[in-house]
């Protein structure tokens, strides 16, 4: 009876080179690495960083993706003459970036922060209420001054 030789060990003949040579298809095990907290703790607290700043990021191009999106619907609604339908390519939805916090007892929270896509026409309304209030305010007044100056 003819002998199997093992699977993991096959002959390799190279012609007109080295005699043959044996090898071992065998997977060496892995050595566990010593268990280092610190280094484990590092490691932590480089992913926690890494998760907010793709959240910035992301934040970032949404905001970017909304700005994009506006300059089109102007450029295009521009175009129409039927200004009672305006185009408008994006909608938006509430949306939110996950975001990693760090308690007082110094364990995580992988939570998510609302993305306020409408903050800058919140804040560029207010403030043209205010210029035109403190505009309003100076021409009353100015009104005022001519009346008691006559």
């Amino acid at each position: 009876m003819k002998q199997i030789e093992p699977s993991y060990k096959t002959t390799v003949s190279l012609p007109l080179m080295l005699p043959q040579v044996t090898m071992t298809n065998a997977i060496v095990p892995l050595q566990p690495q010593p268990d280092n907290l610190n280094s484990r703790w590092e490691r932590l607290i480089t992913v926690v960083q890494q998760i907010n700043q793709m959240a910035i990021e992301l934040e970032a191009m949404m905001l970017e993706l909304k700005t994009i999106a506006s300059t089109i619907n102007s450029q295009v609604n521009s175009l129409t003459d039927n200004q009672q339908s305006d185009i408008n390519i994006c909608q938006y939805s509430p949306v939110s970036v996950p975001l990693v916090t760090q308690k007082p007892d110094k364990t995580f929270i992988l939570t998510t922060r609302k993305v306020d896509l409408f903050k800058a026409e919140r804040e560029a309304a207010q403030l043209a209420q205010q210029l035109r209030q403190l505009t309003h305010r100076k021409k009353n007044t100015s009104k005022r001054a001519k009346k008691i100056r006559h």
